[in-house]
């Protein structure tokens, strides 16, 4: 560590107690990479050491949390997606050099652009019309996310102008969009406003999303599909003797589940003290000691049915169990818009998207159901490839359930005769038609 000339020796003893120590191992765990990290407590430096992890798309298959008193140390068995320890060089040292930073930049990635902040009621084609209001007046979109849960949608959309290629500076044009847009965010029976606003990048993106959805207060909504599954269980049990309460969460596993959570205790003026994480197979298992910031656990019965209440929305809305697609073409003015419609026309609706841009090419993710919120038809889906191109439009991930449902027509063979037959083969020729079995003889 360089230090500045005119620094006293106080100043760097300071420094040193404040700086975060990274140590990255590959040899204690046979299947995965350890990252320790130890540094002077405060809050929110969880959820900065989770923030670098998971925006690597990494895996945390374990983790061990302890912070009393004033110091701060955590362990985290980390993986890339395909279940290997990390061996490339250059992610290893990212990852020390960014842990290390005592002050990250949430808004990486995002400079000269300008950040649209949307949230309003949910509902079918929603999606297409903001991209057409966008194209409309001269937005070229490069980069966005969108949730949606409970019949609320948040989106946080970067754009610049499609003429200048700058960030928007006309006062009068951003009235315009703010405008049109809580024109099309308002529900024909919403009673709360429908939210719109023009910022330049300040927070992490999928940080402000889920303080945007807790800010609308979704939480509090009622699912608008009842027959969902594997919910989450969280559990809130006060320690009196140690005086800590103890938040259990158990859930599917998936990337990123960590950060969820972590990130709405943190946004909830929660502080975690002690932390064990624990995944096997599919599942995960998280338990969090935690105390509010001004040090007192949970105190009432409203509070620990708010927290609960707000971990399971936090769980909810990154858990799409819609069919994946992946959008990997040229990108051009109004291609969302276009991409969209074609959704729209073919009844289905978009539940989360992933939108980016590199240099002229867009790669963009949809997670589609059909209009009611079932899971959307393989017949539906490849007419939308056949009309978006086939080439550009791939099916990543698509629900078990088609497989069940095939399985179990072919299963009833034996009661139905060559007519249930006749419709296993089809379910199973239209899954491998879209590249999801192997086989459908």
């Amino acid at each position: 560590m360089e230090w500045h000339a005119c620094l006293d020796e106080y100043e760097k003893l300071v420094i040193r107690m404040t700086t975060p120590r990274v140590v990255i191992d590959n040899a204690v765990c046979p299947t995965a990479t350890l990252v320790k990290v130890d540094s002077a407590r405060r809050h929110g430096i969880l959820l900065d050491a989770v923030q670098v992890l998971t925006d690597l798309n990494l895996s945390i298959k374990k983790a061990y949390v302890s912070s009393d008193g004033q110091w701060f140390m955590d362990v985290f068995h980390v993986t890339d997606l395909n279940g290997n320890k990390l061996t490339d060089e250059s992610v290893i040292s990212y990852i020390e050099q960014s842990l290390e930073t005592t002050d990250p930049d949430r808004s990486h990635g995002f400079d000269g652009l300008t950040a649209l902040e949307l949230t309003g009621t949910d509902r079918v084609g929603l999606l297409s019309e903001v991209f057409a209001v966008l194209a409309d007046l001269q937005c070229n979109v490069v980069d966005a996310k969108v949730w949606t849960h409970n019949g609320r949608i948040a989106s946080l959309i970067y754009v610049k102008d499609c003429n200048s290629g700058s960030p928007l500076e006309d006062s009068q044009q951003i009235h315009r969009i703010e405008a049109r847009l809580r024109n099309l965010l308002k529900g024909d029976n919403d009673i709360r406003s429908a939210k719109t606003s023009v910022s330049m990048p300040v927070t992490h993106t999928e940080r402000r999303l889920h303080q945007m959805m807790f800010a609308d207060r979704d939480y509090e909504r009622k699912p608008v599909l009842q027959h969902k599954v594997d919910s989450p269980v969280v559990t809130v049990q006060n320690w009196a003797e140690k005086g800590y309460s103890v938040v259990n969460v158990q859930c599917k596993d998936r990337t990123k589940l960590l950060f969820d959570v972590v990130c709405t205790l943190t946004d909830m003026q929660y502080v975690v003290f002690h932390a064990t994480i624990n995944t096997a197979v599919d599942k995960a298992y998280l338990e969090f000691y935690i105390r509010h910031t001004d040090g007192s656990p949970i105190s009432s019965e409203p509070e620990r049915h708010r927290v609960i209440q707000c971990l399971q929305a936090a769980v909810e809305r990154r858990a799409s169990e819609g069919v994946r697609l992946e959008l990997h073409t040229s990108d051009r003015q109004g291609l969302l818009a276009d991409v969209t419609r074609t959704f729209r026309e073919n009844g289905l609706n978009v539940t989360r998207a992933e939108i980016s841009t590199t240099g002229d090419m867009a790669l963009n993710v949809f997670y589609v159901t059909d209009a009611i919120g079932n899971v959307a038809e393989p017949k539906s889906i490849e007419d939308v490839r056949e009309k978006i191109g086939v080439g550009k439009l791939k099916v990543k991930e698509m629900p078990l359930v088609y497989e069940e449902k095939a399985e179990r027509e072919e299963q009833a063979v034996g009661v139905g005769g060559a007519v249930l037959l006749s419709l296993g083969s089809i379910v199973r020729r239209n899954l491998y038609n879209l590249g999801l079995i192997k086989s459908y003889s």
